[in-house]
């Protein structure tokens, strides 16, 4: 199909996803959402108090960047870390009625589990349950990665910077060495624990914490070549809410995607939908173009939906109809494929 984007127009097609075979590796949470109705104040402090009538466990974090390649009809594998305890047993079984193939290695420190109270379809606190992992098992991570490295054709390393990815680079090596894409969700100050990604996925703020202010478009794409070049990269999207998002990539124009105006009940794990939904894309053979505009497509669903949020095929599918380029005769576009 058609879509526009800026003065072009280019024709999107969605691949085949159930092709597509995904290594995911990093920081593994709990999302727990509790749901309920807010009619009063408490007389003991000037809180909302909320009555709760639902609650709801998923997968959080690299779970739910594996839980979004399922969603689209991928095949993913997940590694991490869960704690020995009953939030550490709900991820895992959720991960099992997901049909996600992960390999949870057991710490001492308790599973990371983040709750959100929620009310009226808003969120109005918070509470992470969190320690930083400990460096006993980065061996083992690597060599469990390194061992399925040759079933996949596309890794994602997740990093919330909880401690499961201390070291990036044996994983990046290891991939590179396979000669197997990775995409990387970036945490931190310092893309340089990066080095030789195919890709990062900062959003905005990431980036100019790591690369200094943009103050115009041209700074920005500027900035994004200076990452690119000084960290040994051959792309970097950057995430730019409201502004939607850039890919750069060198000796290539800069591919600015906007964001679609549309009500937004929650930003809660997008940039998750967009790193699994660029990896799974891939995964099928499609060009890194094209795989970042569906990406763009289904972050734009994602940001619709409450709490982390997963996107199905058929969701891109209209969503990308409703942003049909414009009638034919349009002499001053070009169309082409992405």
């Amino acid at each position: 199909m058609d879509i526009q984007v800026g003065n072009r127009i280019y024709m999107l097609t969605i691949p085949n996803f159930s092709e597509s075979k995904v290594l995911v590796i990093g920081d593994i949470m709990l999302d727990r959402q509790w749901t309920g109705e807010t009619a009063r104040i408490s007389p003991e402090a000037p809180v909302p108090v909320v009555k709760i009538n639902q609650r709801d466990d998923r997968p959080g974090g690299a779970g739910n960047v594996a839980l979004n390649i399922r969603a689209l009809g991928g095949a993913v594998q997940l590694i991490g870390l869960r704690g020995e305890d009953e939030a550490g047993e709900k991820l895992a079984h959720k991960l099992q009625a997901a049909k996600i193939n992960s390999h949870l290695l057991s710490t001492k420190q308790p599973t990371i589990t983040k709750l959100r109270v929620i009310s009226q379809h808003q969120q109005l606190i918070r509470l992470d349950f969190e320690e930083a992992f400990s460096e006993d098992h980065q061996a083992e991570l690597l060599e469990q990665f390194k061992q399925r490295l040759t079933e996949v054709n596309a890794v994602i390393l997740s990093d919330y910077g909880k401690g499961t990815l201390k070291d990036p680079q044996p994983f990046v090596k290891a991939a590179k060495k396979a000669k197997v894409p990775l995409l990387v969700d970036p945490k931190g100050k310092d893309f340089q624990r990066y080095r030789g990604a195919t890709m990062l996925t900062p959003n905005l703020k990431e980036f100019e914490i790591v690369m200094g202010e943009c103050k115009s478009e041209q700074q920005l794409v500027e900035k994004g070549l200076q990452a690119i070049r000084k960290h040994g990269l051959e792309a970097i999207l950057i995430t730019r809410g409201s502004e939607g998002m850039t890919l750069v990539q060198p000796r290539e124009p800069e591919f600015h995607l906007p964001a679609k105006a549309r009500d937004v009940y929650d930003v809660t794990g997008a940039g998750d939908t967009v790193i699994g939904t660029i990896a799974a894309a891939l995964a099928a053979g499609e060009t890194l173009k094209n795989a970042v505009t569906i990406a763009n497509v289904a972050a734009g669903i994602a940001v619709t939906k409450l709490g982390t949020a997963t996107v199905s095929v058929p969701e891109i599918a209209r969503a990308a109809k409703n942003l049909s380029a414009a009638p034919s005769g349009v002499v001053n576009q070009t169309q082409c494929r992405i």
